[in-house]
């Protein structure tokens, strides 16, 4: 089992955020150098990021990477979700899609919306509509973004039953239209290049009753927060389900329900989640999943993979 060190203070990289102002006259968003990363993710710690980038829109994005040194690296952050921010930190360049990306327009049965908008958002203006189909959404604690890249499922539904179409920017600037056949859907994943970064999807919804989409929701949200740890500093579904097994089920075989290292603990209500109690790093986190990890594999000879992204250096 690898041990990641905790580090007790943030890695400060060198600002290269005033040298792009210059390099790109024209860009509208906000570059701030070595910016913390905590508070945008959801277990709250890890370390900063050596420049984080939030565009104005779709064209100041590829305007942004059709100027960026393609040497740097690019990190496209979400809602923060399903993400380990490692102590060390991210070097180069996070990219967060802000308020321009969280608008939805509704035409008939068609929903479009930007890719930084909130899975919970979504679902909710379909229904309020009497868009049926995208209830499931609920239940998906991400954006849109997010959902597109791992073909986000929940109640039995996934992203690649409703999606019709896709927009992102490649990572020379180059404006990419994608269709549900495209993309290379699979469990957990999508075919499509890691340097693309989504900004809009289309879905398709059928017609429904807004009363009874919303009450479904409301169910949803029930049978969520009495099975899952809602409210708490986690990530979500830290490992995917192996072929044949459910993740769970082989932790809590193992004997790891509610295992803690320090602040960071398995969840005793669901125990494929890890939790933050308050104080945990980013290493403490980590080094628990290897340990789940490890005892599964000694216990059912089964290897579990990381759902849960760990970005940057420990």
């Amino acid at each position: 089992m690898p041990l990641f060190p905790r580090k007790e203070s943030p890695t400060i990289r060198p600002d290269f955020a005033p040298k792009l102002s210059v390099q790109m006259p024209q860009l509208r968003g906000s570059l701030v150098g070595n910016a913390p990363m905590a508070g945008l993710s959801w277990f709250r710690t890890g370390g900063p990021a050596q420049v984080l980038f939030e565009p104005a829109d779709e064209s100041d994005l590829a305007y942004f990477l059709a100027r960026l040194d393609p040497a740097i690296p690019v990190l496209a952050l979400g809602a923060g979700s399903n993400i380990l921010v490692r102590d060390g930190g991210i070097a180069g360049v996070v990219i967060r899609l802000g308020k321009s990306f969280q608008e939805v327009a509704i035409a008939g049965l068609s929903v479009r919306a930007g890719a930084g908008m909130l899975d919970v958002k979504l679902a909710s203006a379909a229904a309020k509509t009497g868009v049926a189909g995208l209830s499931f959404f609920r239940g998906i604690p991400g954006s849109v973004g997010g959902a597109l890249r791992m073909n986000a499922e929940a109640y039995g539904a996934e992203t690649k039953d409703v999606l019709v179409s896709c927009r992102g920017v490649a990572r020379r600037g180059k404006i990419v239209e994608l269709c549900n056949a495209d993309m290379g859907f699979s469990y957990r994943h999508c075919g499509v290049a890691e340097d693309v970064i989504f900004t809009q999807a289309v879905f398709a919804g059928s017609p429904g009753d807004s009363k009874a989409i919303l009450a479904e929701m409301a169910e949803f949200s029930r049978t969520r927060a009495s099975t899952q740890p809602v409210n708490t500093r986690t990530g979500g579904s830290t490992f995917k389900n192996p072929p044949g097994h459910k993740a769970w089920e082989l932790i809590d075989k193992a004997g790891c329900r509610g295992l803690a290292l320090g602040d960071a603990q398995v969840s005793k209500l669901h125990c494929n989640f890890l939790i933050n109690r308050g104080a945990a790093r980013a290493a403490e986190l980590e080094n628990l999943g290897e340990l789940v990890r490890a005892r599964v594999r000694e216990t059912s000879g089964v290897a579990l993979d990381w759902e849960i992204l760990r970005v940057g250096v420990p």
